[in-house]
């Protein structure tokens, strides 16, 4: 390649690092990488974690995410950034202020509580999301423990997302998709709702499978990616849960206990196409 060529566009992570590989920052570069583009990170913690659960979690300093995020966004072409695991209120507050004159899409997937109910963030990183991250957002995608917990409401039904979706609306964020796959009754069901007031469902198949380690992170970037490609944001949430779906009807164990879905599924589909 000629090197006077444009740089290839790529896609920002921001988040934290699961050392089984099935989730956070890895999770999204499998997916970026899967769909063809390059994808950068920024770490703002390590956790320590299997198929068993999260043993550990460690942050990084804000010095040090500050380095990561000037090295990125000085040098990359960048379509998209996705947040992830943010931890404090510190490192929500370091990260927004970096962002707040970032031109091209925000996607932030507020990791605070995980399908089992365990917390994932301190208590008043809560605040800080609400006022500094989610008016820089251009898509916000909460699991239905996470609606509710920033709403301020109980999830169980279809009526009570949307009533969910409107309120986080008055954070002033782009557009909120709320993810339903953390209840049975719910499961493939995503409900998206436009600061225009445009509401849409998106549903696909049921899948039966405990591996779904990693969808939350999977489907949040491959929204990130499909819009850095130019798709508009109800053909990349579209596409995303397509991806995501095969994803996990290829699920797998990796460890003693539930595993994570197929990220390289489309490229296990074109060698036995091949053979």
């Amino acid at each position: 390649m000629s090197s006077d060529q444009p740089p290839v566009q790529s896609v920002l992570t921001i988040g934290g690092s699961d050392s089984s590989g099935g989730a956070g920052v890895q999770a999204d570069l499998k997916t970026f990488n899967n769909l063809g583009l390059h994808g950068s990170s920024v770490l703002t913690c390590v956790t320590a974690q299997n198929s068993l659960g999260v043993s550990h979690v460690e942050a990084i300093s804000c010095a040090s995410i500050r380095h990561q995020l000037d090295a990125v966004l000085t040098d990359l072409s960048l379509g998209a950034v996705k947040t992830g695991m943010l931890f404090s209120a510190e490192i929500v507050e370091e990260i927004s202020d970096t962002l707040n004159n970032f031109d091209a899409f925000i996607v932030v997937d507020p990791v605070m509580v995980s399908r089992a109910g365990s917390i994932l963030l301190h208590d008043d990183a809560v605040a800080s999301y609400k006022k500094l991250l989610f008016p820089l957002a251009s898509l916000i995608t909460p699991n239905i423990f996470e609606a509710g917990l920033l709403a301020n409401c109980s999830i169980s039904t279809k009526s009570d997302v949307e009533v969910a979706a409107s309120r986080l609306l008055d954070y002033g964020v782009g557009s909120v998709l709320v993810k339903g796959g953390g209840r049975r009754n719910l499961a493939g069901q995503d409900y998206l709702l436009t600061n225009q007031g445009c509401g849409k469902w998106y549903v696909s198949e049921y899948l039966d499978t405990p591996h779904t380690h990693g969808t939350g992170c999977t489907l949040s970037a491959a929204v990130a990616a499909f819009l850095t490609t130019g798709l508009t944001l109800s053909d990349a949430i579209h596409q995303s849960k397509r991806y995501l779906n095969k994803a996990l009807q290829q699920a797998f164990k990796f460890g003693k206990s539930t595993g994570c879905v197929c990220h390289f599924a489309s490229i296990q589909n074109q060698f036995s196409m091949q053979n």
